[in-house]
C-alpha cells in the first residue's frame, strides 16, 4: 500500500515508517523544507497548503504532527502554537484529502486521551464525555478539525494515544535516566492514572487502524490496564533495581512546571475497549513488560 505520514521525524511517527517500509510498504512522508527526495512530499499546515502529488494513489493517510506537548513550558504563545500546530494541520490535511477525485479509504488522525480531562479514579472508555480544560479543548478541536474528510466519506479515526513508553523520546526518555541515578519518585500524591502503551504497541495498534475496516472515530490507544503514578514508580525501581524513595510534591510541579502540571498530576483511567473489541492484542500488557521492551530497545538512549 502506498501510505502518507505527517509527523514522521517524531517519535511515534519515524518509528511507524520504519515498520511500514520493513513491510514493503510505499511511505510518503510530509515535510516542511523542499523534498529530498521521491518518497517525501511538502506541506505547510500554518499556511495550510498541502502537495496534492503526495497524496495521489495512496489507500491511507496516517497524521500525526503537532508540537510537543511537554517540550516548553506552557506560555500563551506555546498553547497557541500546541493548539493551531494540531488544528490547522489536521483542516489543511483533510480538506486536501476530501478534494481529491480519489481519496484514500482511511484517514487516521493523532489525539490524546487527554481528551478525557482529569476523569479521576473513572474509568474512560471511547463512549466518555470530554473533560474540562485546556488539553480536552484541544483535543475536541483536533479531531472537529478532520470534519471534512469524514463528511467526504472517507473512515476516519482518531487514535487516542496514551504515554508511549519508549527510550527514544517522549517523557519516559526524560524519566530513564532519572531513576537510572536513583533521582526517581512519585509525582504529587502518585495516585494520578497514567494510560501508558509501549511504542511497538503504539506502531502496532496505528496499522490495526489502518487495515481494520470497522473502525471509525475514536479509539483509545493504551494498554489493558491503566496504572497510577504510584505504581509506575515502583516498576521503574524494580526493572532499574534503583531506589524510588523521592517524591516532588504537587506544589512544587506547578511552581516547575506551572499549568503543565495540570497534565502531569491529571489521571485518566482510559481502558482500549474498541481496540480490544477489534481483535487487537497487546504484546506488553503490563507497565514492566513495556519498561523492559523500552530498555531492551538498542536505538535507545
Amino acid at each position: 500500500m502506498r501510505i502518507a505520514v505527517t509527523g514522521s521525524t517524531g517519535l511515534i511517527g519515524s518509528a511507524l515508517v520504519r515498520s511500514l517500509r520493513a513491510d514493503g510498504h510505499d511511505v510518503v512522508r510530509f515535510v516542511r523544507r523542499a523534498p529530498a527526495g521521491p518518497d517525501e512530499a511538502q506541506w505547510d499546515p500554518g499556511a495550510g497548503r498541502v502537495d496534492p502529488a503526495g497524496l495521489a494513489g495512496c489507500g491511507a493517510v496516517v497524521h500525526l504532527a503537532g508540537a510537543g506537548i511537554g517540550d516548553h513550558r506552557w506560555t500563551a504563545a506555546y498553547k497557541k502554537e500546541i493548539r493551531d500546530s494540531r488544528v490547522r494541520g489536521t483542516d489543511a490535511l483533510a480538506r486536501a484529502v476530501a478534494a481529491m477525485g480519489e481519496p484514500p479509504a482511511v484517514f487516521v488522525s493523532g489525539s490524546a486521551v487527554g481528551y478525557y480531562g482529569d476523569a479521576g479514579d473513572r474509568v474512560v472508555d471511547e463512549t466518555a464525555p470530554a473533560g474540562s480544560g485546556f488539553l480536552p479543548q484541544v483535543c475536541q478541536a483536533w479531531e472537529a478539525a478532520a470534519d471534512p474528510v469524514r463528511e467526504a466519506g472517507v473512515r476516519t479515526v482518531f487514535a487516542r494515544t496514551g504515554l508511549v513508553v519508549s527510550g527514544r523520546g517522549g517523557a519516559w526518555a526524560r524519566m530513564f535516566p532519572l531513576f537510572r541515578a536513583g533521582l526517581g519518585g512519585r509525582l504529587g500524591s502518585g495516585r494520578q492514572f497514567w494510560p501508558f502503551i509501549s511504542l511497538h504497541d503504539e506502531v502496532a495498534a496505528l496499522r490495526h487502524l489502518v487495515d481494520t475496516p470497522e473502525l471509525s472515530g475514536p479509539v483509545n490507544l493504551a494498554a489493558p490496564e491503566p496504572v497510577t503514578n504510584r505504581e509506575v514508580t515502583a516498576a521503574m525501581g524494580r526493572v532499574l533495581h534503583r531506589p524510588t524513595l523521592l517524591a516532588v510534591p504537587a506544589p512544587a510541579l506547578r511552581v516547575v512546571l506551572g499549568e503543565l502540571a495540570q497534565d502531569v498530576l491529571g489521571s485518566q483511567r482510559a481502558r482500549p475497549h474498541r481496540l480490544l473489541r477489534s481483535g487487537f492484542v497487546f504484546r506488553h500488557p503490563g507497565i514492566e513488560d513495556a519498561l523492559r521492551a523500552a530498555l531492551a530497545d538498542p536505538a535507545a538512549p
